[in-house]
């Protein structure tokens, strides 16, 4: 007996002179590796495990104990301060910090300067001031991603010559990408709520191994807030309120989201609302932007009405809802829930481009609008930490989307009011591990995906004198269905303390199947579409940090973009006269990209970062003339058209260069500046060449920042150079309406600059003000390829209230 006295009293000694203590990540509650624990002197020093444990039994009593790790904020803790937290420290994440690590490359955090694709971040802050009204906006602030609009309510983004369906977009690791997505314009990115990112990235180029089909030109993936933790005795609550006006288009912008967390459970809300009147343009540039005319129906007639006012873009205003329901629950340091539903919904919305064209000398539609755009999205997340050898961590990615859209036109004259309606159920799964080697100098990761998109399509014709309906064309084959079942592996291998390799492969299988028997309006020589395709990409990569100053980046990948609903069945008028039909004979495309990138930085004080790159697209998918059933011209909508389809034509190749400059003059002043060069080609049908019609002009930015305790400024130039007409696609040389004329009558776009200026200051940690004055010298101008001009002279006010 007293043996066993005298153990219990020796075990609990060492017990309690062990002092052990537990360090997390605020946020997630996952527990920290690697933390340094040090006293002021340096004279005592502890270091964190895997489990994020470390013993302080070292240090003084009465010691201040100083943790200290790469993506979070120093914290400065006594003893008693820690014994007081139950010996477990929290330490939030450091923004700055958090711009060298990215998860888009593999889905699982990555040091940026091991990683050998090029990415780009935006953190909360970079959102409060910019002041983006859509996610759209908020990419174009990146500098290195264009942005094509057709209306206010869109937004089409262009990376490295590559757009809409060839471009992946990703939510919270959920592909956003529906079966479609069409090569045409896309405004999907706006029902994605910008004043609920946490953080976007945009990897540019291909990201076929981890993200499948559509990775093409890049993946744009964008992270949204979670809910928040207490880490105290009962219920924590927070409160987030911002409200915007913007003068260019009388924005008028309210959000407000609610948090409440208990020590294992979180809850989010948020709740965003945007009203848009019609947008004025600048007042110094080209007269043919402005719009002297526009189609009203007044008394039972179509008439056409003079614009008082011009520089007023009439219609092109809507109104926008977002909400977000997050609950987040982690028993335990091993496993964490997440469940999250989002749901966006606009207005009816102008299709502006189409109501400017005319025919014949006078306005070509009366009317020309995008019904109510809705998406749902429920996802379900697991991440588990893992103690075996299969994995590390594992991340169950489970999500159900709808996406809901419908196009209605009538030509001007006309009583007939022609409507499609379109419908996605989207389900997804996916499996995603990683496994840590050789002290976590290598990483294995690895998973399964399953897609599957059913598309409902129906059209009708509606009598605007009467009311009376009639059933017309759909624009895809109603029932129709698209899957997606891959594998990948990737492993990233530091072959020395300065050189990090990094490969892997991906095999994706596609399931296309569409029944075109039941269509009462076209009689089609097939009946049904059914592809069955296998596709395997691959990348290989390497980043050598020769020294301090000198990096190199080199990275070779294949990707691919397997035909969709959109490809094999669409039927549309895809410009004045001409009409796309389905074309079931067609098989993926594949690109084959090469990177190679520089970056310099001399003493944290000047750096530069250049990356060339060259993709070559072969059996690319494009639109071209067709035969169908030995007709070239076929009657759709009352008028004859020119049989046009997408086919497996062409070959493309585009390259360019990204110019990065950062300079830290002080500890307050710093200059940014981003420069983008694109040039791209695409096979003709005679064998000739022609401009990719996606590669951007030159564009880019130039930002002056001065920071200093609460004040942010930024002086800042954005700019654009110019397409000569033989520099235009043989499609915009068409598309005269969306351009300016040069001295010859041709359509070209104009370079063109704005001058703008930012604010922003934080009078208390709970009121921040923002400021701007954007395009401050009224230019008027149309980004490539849009079919609306930009804003004029805006002034923007937002203030955020915290509590």
């Amino acid at each position: 007996m007293r043996l066993q006295l005298s153990l219990l009293l020796v075990v609990l000694a060492f017990s309690l002179h062990a002092q052990k203590i537990t360090v997390f990540d605020a946020d997630s509650r996952m527990p920290l590796p690697g933390v340094a624990i040090y006293n002021p002197g340096k004279t005592t020093s502890a270091v964190t495990n895997f489990d994020g444990e470390a013993d302080i039994s070292a240090f003084a009593k009465a010691e201040t104990l100083i943790f200290s790790e790469v993506a979070h904020r120093e914290l400065r803790l006594t003893k008693a301060q820690i014994a007081s937290y139950g010996y477990s420290v929290f330490l939030k994440a450091d923004e700055q910090a958090l711009s060298e690590v990215v998860l888009s490359v593999s889905k699982f955090a990555q040091n940026k300067r091991e990683v050998p694709q090029k990415t780009i971040g935006l953190s909360p802050e970079d959102i409060l001031l910019a002041n983006p009204q859509t996610s759209a906006d908020l990419l174009e602030s990146s500098g290195q991603v264009y942005v094509q609009k057709s209306q206010l309510g869109g937004g089409s983004p262009l990376i490295r010559g590559f757009s809409t369906n060839r471009l992946l977009i990703t939510l919270d690791g959920v592909r956003f990408n529906t079966a479609i997505f069409r090569g045409g314009n896309v405004q999907n990115v706006i029902s994605i709520d910008p004043l609920t990112i946490a953080r976007t990235e945009v990897l540019l180029g291909p990201g076929s191994v981890v993200y499948g089909s559509d990775a093409v030109g890049g993946v744009m993936n964008f992270y949204t807030q979670k809910p928040r933790f207490s880490f105290e005795e009962g219920t924590a609550f927070e409160v987030n309120t911002l409200a915007r006006y913007a003068t260019a288009n009388q924005e008028k912008t309210g959000h407000v989201d609610f948090n409440a967390g208990t020590k294992e459970w979180g809850f989010l809300t948020s709740v965003s609302y945007s009203d848009f009147e019609d947008l004025r343009m600048g007042s110094h540039g080209p007269d043919d932007y402005l719009r002297r005319q526009y189609a009203a129906r007044i008394n039972g007639e179509d008439v056409v009405l003079n614009n008082d006012d011009p520089e007023v873009q009439i219609p092109t205003g809507f109104q926008q809802l977002h909400l977000m329901q997050k609950v987040r629950y982690m028993p335990s340091s091993i496993w964490d829930f997440n469940l999250g539903l989002h749901y966006s919904t606009t207005s009816d919305y102008p299709r502006y481009d189409r109501l400017t064209r005319t025919q014949d000398g006078v306005l070509r539609s009366a009317e020309w609008y995008y019904g109510p755009q809705n998406w749902f999205m429920g996802n379900l997340q697991i991440n588990k930490k893992g103690f075996g050898l299969l994995y590390d961590r594992m991340q169950l990615t489970a999500a159900y989307q709808l996406f809901e859209e419908s196009r209605n036109d009538r030509d001007f004259g006309d009583v007939l009011l022609f409507e499609t309606d379109e419908q996605v159920d989207a389900y997804s799964l996916g499996l995603d591990f990683t496994r840590d080697f050789r002290n976590k100098s290598n990483k294995l990761y690895y998973g399964l995906e399953y897609v599957y998109n059913r598309v409902s399509s129906n059209g009708q014709q509606t009598n605007i004198l009467n009311g009376n309906r009639m059933p017309g064309a759909s624009r895809y084959p109603d029932g129709s269905s698209w899957q997606s079942m891959a594998a990948y592996a990737s492993g990233q291998f530091k072959l020395s303390r300065k050189l990090n390799l990094q490969g892997g492969l991906r095999y994706n299988h596609i399931l296309l199947d569409a029944d075109f028997s039941e269509s009462p309006f076209y009689d089609f020589p097939f009946d049904e579409a059914n592809i069955s395709t296998g596709n395997l990409t691959g990348s290989l990569g390497v980043a050598w940090q020769v020294n301090n100053t000198l990096a190199w980046k080199l990275n070779l990948s294949t990707a691919f973009r397997a035909p969709n609903i959109d490809d094999v069945g669409k039927i549309f008028d895809s410009e004045p006269g001409a009409v796309v039909v389905p074309n079931p004979d067609l098989k993926a495309e594949y690109a084959y990209n090469g990177d190679l990138g520089v970056l310099l930085n001399f003493e944290d004080v000047v750096q530069l970062d250049v990356a060339f790159f060259y993709t070559r697209l072969s059996d690319a998918l494009v639109r071209r003339d067709f035969v169908l059933d030995g007709q070239t011209q076929i009657e759709y909508q009352g008028e004859l058209s020119t049989v046009q389809a997408i086919q497996n034509t062409a070959q493309a190749e585009v390259y360019g260069l990204e110019a990065g400059m950062s300079i830290q003059f002080t500890e307050h002043w710093q200059l940014n500046s981003q420069l983008n060069i694109t040039e791209g080609f695409e096979e003709q049908d005679n064998g000739d060449t022609a401009p990719l019609r996606h590669a951007a002009p030159l564009f880019g930015n130039t930002h002056l920042t001065w920071k200093r305790k609460a004040w942010k400024l930024d002086a800042f130039a954005e700019y654009n150079g110019q397409f000569s007409f033989d520099e235009l696609a043989p499609s915009q040389q068409n598309n005269a309406f969306l351009y300016a004329s040069d001295a010859n009558g041709n359509p070209y776009a104009p370079r063109w600059y704005t001058l703008n200026l930012a604010a922003q200051y934080e009078w208390s940690p709970s009121l921040t003000l923002t400021t701007a004055l954007e395009n401050i010298t009224d230019q008027r101008y149309r980004p490539y390829s849009s079919g609306i001009s930009a804003p004029g002279r805006n002034l923007i006010v937002a203030i955020k209230y915290s509590l």
